[in-house]
């Protein structure tokens, strides 16, 4: 519910501070006095377009602040909680600042938020219908909205909507998964033969070293054998001459000559040495000589494993290194596109699901709206009895759509009227004239907000082109809805205004340098007064007087 409202140098407004109560408050003034002013107001700060025009002349900003009370509104309360903005008096400080040169800013309980925040909480708290919503009713699109608003079934629409959406996505990808089929399958066949190419290779890790030092050693057999050949006869020589023969005769020639020579001890301990080293190079050799396999069968098969190895690679452009992590690379893409969702076999399974889903939600939502639609008609055709168009018929058409899937659910919704008795109902475009679409849109918007979970209805001057009984009877429309939440509506009409329990007149000021629009709220006696001059325009007088007072007696 809205607390209080400040407006400061807005449009003509210098300085307007009000105070709103429960129940109904009527806003009256003469024509041209700026009744819609606090409600335009009201409108910027709850997030609607704002520009430099809205400033007052000469002044440097427009600074409005609207207070609210969101303790019975628990959409609102969610809202604020969601975005740490929340404070622990169920209270709402909203304000909007647009500069001369406009630039806007916009606050929530003092953080700083942009317009679309302002926005969408606003919607949370008042419900704003102006004198021009009528036409929002020729509008076909419109009505599926309202029905849905009436029937409180806007967030399951919404699931509609998402589920619409989804099966439409899963559809799309299948149709284009189905077109390239050639493709996929393609893919998976090279990377099949491929992963099998390199299975069946089976490199180890190291093998390729292992292949190069082995092919170049037995390539290389002949050449190893004669030179191992060459060193053992140059150690050991069947005529004496080699090395080791060499160091036994030095080695006996220096032991011969110890017995003289003491210091002959440490050569002859290294030719010692040297003569067992010899001997066991020696022996190495000779093993490697009587053990040496030439084995030209074995290298011709390394050889063919090292080309297979290297045609593989040469083949998938990368070193022979690289094999195996390739390999693994294409292992992956393979179990990737066996895995992934967007087989053939994996989508048909989703579209099949989310068909199931979108109907589920689709037909849930249609027995509502059908409940909704029957409700709708019964209360709506009651007021406009109530709104002397007794001949009057009003229906709402559901037609199931062509389609199977449809975002906005199974069904095209239209509201129909017939203006006169037996008469088929038609589109309202079609039947109803001006006035009549009038009351037509009244009704409705009086029958939705009775099902409205904000806060605060406003309705802007939604009593153009009734009078009489009508509006005797609007204002009891308007006053019954106001015990259930709270009603700020601007009128021309003293039967409508009578009705309400907080009445506030707009008027201008004028001096010499400017004008201005101010708003008071008034007593029982200013309320007198203006119900007088609503009734008898220019001329107020004691009858005029005593009609008003007998007016606001029957109302309260």
């Amino acid at each position: 519910m809205l607390l209080h409202l400040s407006v400061r140098d807005f449009a003509i407004a210098d300085h307007i501070e009000l105070e709103f109560d429960s129940g109904m408050t009527v806003i009256t003034g003469e024509t041209g006095a700026g009744k819609s002013i606090m409600l335009d107001a009201l409108s910027l700060c709850l997030g609607t377009r704002a520009d430099a025009n809205v400033v007052r002349h000469g002044s440097k900003q427009a600074d409005i602040t609207a207070s609210f009370d969101v303790s019975m509104i628990p959409a609102a309360q969610a809202w604020l909680e969601s975005r740490a903005l929340a404070n622990d008096e169920y209270e709402c400080l909203m304000r909007r600042v647009v500069t001369a040169e406009g630039r806007s800013r916009g606050f929530i309980n003092g953080s700083s938020v942009n317009a679309s925040d302002l926005k969408e909480l606003g919607e949370l708290l008042i419900d704003i219908h102006s004198q021009h919503e009528h036409q929002t009713l020729l509008k076909k699109s419109n009505h599926r909205l309202m029905l849905d608003s009436f029937g409180g079934h806007i967030p399951l629409s919404d699931e509609v909507t998402a589920a619409a959406k989804h099966y439409i996505a899963v559809s799309a990808k299948l149709q284009a998964r189905l077109a390239n089929e050639e493709e996929y399958t393609a893919k998976v066949q090279l990377l099949s033969y491929q992963i099998d190419e390199l299975d069946k290779l089976a490199l180890r890790s190291g093998e390729l070293d292992e292949l190069e030092q082995e092919i170049k050693q037995l390539s290389n057999a002949e050449d190893i054998l004669r030179n191992n050949q060459r060193a053992l006869s140059l150690c050991q020589n069947d005529e004496g001459v080699g090395a080791l023969d060499l160091l036994n005769q030095a080695f006996r020639i220096i032991q011969d000559n110890l017995e003289s020579d003491v210091t002959l001890n440490e050569i002859a301990d290294m030719l010692e040495s040297a003569r067992i080293q010899i001997d066991e190079a020696s022996h190495q050799l000779q093993y490697r000589v009587d053990n040496f396999d030439l084995d030209p069968e074995r290298l011709s098969l390394l050889e063919a494993r090292y080309d297979d190895i290297m045609s593989v690679a040469r083949r998938h452009r990368i070193d022979a290194s690289e094999l195996n992590e390739l390999f693994q690379s294409l292992s992956e893409d393979l179990a990737s596109l066996n895995n992934d969702d967007s087989n053939i076999e994996a989508l048909e399974q989703q579209q099949t699901l989310a068909l199931q889903t979108y109907q589920a939600l689709a037909n849930k939502l249609s027995d509502a709206r059908h409940l909704a639609a029957n409700t709708l008609q019964q209360k709506v055709n009651e007021q406009l009895q109530h709104l002397s168009m007794k001949g009057c018929r009003f229906e709402v058409a559901l037609t199931s759509w062509q389609e199977p899937v449809n975002k906005l659910g199974n069904e095209d919704i239209e509201f129909l009227i017939s203006t006169q008795p037996n008469k088929p109902a038609q589109a309202l475009a079609k039947i109803a004239s001006g006035g009549e679409l009038s009351r037509i849109s009244l009704a409705i918007q009086v029958i939705i907000a009775q099902t409205s979970a904000v806060g605060c209805m406003v309705f802007d001057e939604v009593d153009v082109g009734i009078g009489g009984a009508v509006a005797e009877v609007v204002g009891n429309l308007l006053q019954a809805l106001s015990t259930n939440t709270q009603v700020l509506c601007v009128t021309h009409l003293a039967q409508v205004a009578v009705k309400g329990h907080q009445h506030i007149l707009v008027s201008k000021l004028h001096n010499e340098e400017s004008v201005s629009t101010n708003l008071e709220q008034l007593e029982t006696d200013e309320k007198i007064l203006e119900i007088a001059r609503m009734i008898g325009g220019i001329s107020v007088n004691e009858q005029t007087m005593a009609h008003a007072k007998a007016m606001l007696n029957i109302a309260h």
